[in-house]
C-alpha cells in the first residue's frame, strides 16, 4: 500500500466517523478484524464483533469525540483523540492498522487516566447489554 493509499484509507475512515452513521462501519472492516480494547481482556475476533463494539463507542463516545493529530504509516495510523464521558475528559489513541485493500484488520484502543477509562468501560458494557437485548 502506497502513501497515497494509507491516507485514502484513513479518509474513509474519518469519514465514517464524522457521519456518526454506524452503517458505514462494516465496509472499512476486514471479515477476520481483530478489536482489541482496554476494556476487555481478550481480542475479539470477526467483522460483526468489530463492527458492534466499534457501533457501541460511537455511542459511548459520543459527538464530542475529535481526533487531534495523527501518525500515518504505509499499513497503520495512530490517531489521537478526545472526548468527554460521564462528566471526565477522556484522552485515548486508536491504533489501526490495514490490509493492501484498505480494509482494517486490528483495532487498538487505549484510554486514559483511569478514572475516565473505568467511566468508559462501565458505560461500553451498558451499550453493549443494550444493543444484545435490542
Amino acid at each position: 500500500m502506497t502513501a497515497m493509499d494509507s491516507a485514502a484509507a484513513l479518509a474513509r475512515w474519518h469519514a465514517v466517523v464524522k457521519s456518526r452513521d454506524a452503517a458505514g462501519l462494516p465496509a472499512p472492516v476486514a471479515e477476520d478484524a481483530v478489536f482489541r480494547s482496554p476494556a476487555v481482556h481478550t481480542p475479539q475476533v470477526g467483522r460483526d464483533t468489530v463492527v458492534g463494539y466499534l457501533t457501541a463507542a460511537f455511542t459511548v463516545l459520543g459527538p464530542e469525540l475529535a481526533y487531534e493529530r495523527e501518525w500515518l504509516a504505509s499499513d497503520s495510523a495512530v490517531l489521537q483523540f478526545r472526548t468527554t464521558v460521564g462528566g471526565l475528559d477522556v484522552s485515548g489513541v486508536d491504533i489501526i492498522t490495514r490490509d493492501t485493500d484498505g480494509q482494517i484488520t486490528d483495532f487498538t484502543v487505549m484510554i486514559r487516566p483511569m478514572k475516565a477509562l473505568n467511566a468508559v468501560v462501565e458505560q461500553m458494557g451498558a451499550e453493549l447489554m443494550r444493543m444484545l437485548a435490542g
